[in-house]
């Protein structure tokens, strides 16, 4: 019998080549959010805060974790974005 652990969301922040066609990872916000709506709503306060990325446009996505989640990367569940443009 297979235990489930508990979800939690982080907010993956992705710099963009114009277009928002091509991003890269450039960070994860700490906080971690028991909800994938309490992440949506910390989305634009963390682009906010973390403009400070060498990119046309910076874009705050929510992903689903999980507490063993730094052995399994790559498996996050990819939520709706939220983008900053520079």
């Amino acid at each position: 019998i297979s235990r489930m652990e508990p979800v939690y969301y982080v907010i993956a922040l992705l710099g963009c080549a114009d277009g928002s066609t091509q991003c890269t990872p450039v960070a994860t916000v700490r906080t971690q959010y028991s909800s994938q709506q309490a992440c949506s709503a910390g989305t634009s306060q963390a682009l906010l805060a973390n403009s400070d990325f060498d990119f046309p446009t910076l874009v705050a996505e929510c992903r689903a974790s999980h507490p063993g989640a730094a052995a399994a990367q790559g498996k996050a569940e990819k939520l709706p974005a939220v983008a900053l443009r520079g």
